[in-house]
């Protein structure tokens, strides 16, 4: 696919997932056109482990991280666990209660220390490979816990009614 066709087919995907973790258009809308100009300089790397869609809200994840150490944004941990886990259905229309916060957080507490320490990680804006290196795992494997955590999360808050399908 050519990056001008997932740019039409992605574009708004990506702009209401940033919206959804910005809460500022002007803002979502400039880290957009850099999700797109790190997606060029990426896509030769991409090797389809990951949804186009997942990959590319991944990269709007990271530069939306980066913006915020950039400016010294600080978010508290609620804050940043609900917007990585914002994406667990559809950005646009779920808003995680306070108590759906609370409950992702029981359940990465409950995980093993590593899988935590990963996911944790991750909500903070740290890429792959930044997380892998510090915690002395190959990329794979941190994409593999992050993948599995984020799922048994999505699973039980499913089950438990505290996310919509």
């Amino acid at each position: 696919m050519t990056v001008k066709k997932l740019y039409e087919t992605y574009r708004q995907d990506v702009f209401r997932y940033l919206v959804s973790l910005t809460k500022d258009p002007a803002l979502a809308e400039d880290l957009l056109s850099e999700t797109f100009l790190g997606t060029i300089r990426s896509l030769p790397k991409f090797r389809g482990d990951a949804d186009l869609r997942t990959w590319l809200f991944s990269i709007a994840r990271r530069k939306w991280a980066d913006h915020l150490r950039k400016e010294k944004i600080v978010f508290s941990e609620e804050e940043l666990t609900e917007r990585y886990f914002c994406e667990l259905s559809d950005p646009e229309n779920t808003l995680l209660h306070k108590e759906t916060v609370r409950r992702i957080r029981e359940l990465l507490d409950a995980e093993p220390a590593r899988s935590k320490e990963a996911v944790l990680m991750r909500i903070e804006g740290y890429s792959v490979s930044e997380t892998a290196r510090k915690l002395g795992l190959s990329e794979s494997s941190v994409r593999v816990i992050d993948h599995r955590v984020r799922k048994k999360i999505r699973d039980t808050l499913l089950k438990e009614g505290l996310l919509d399908e």
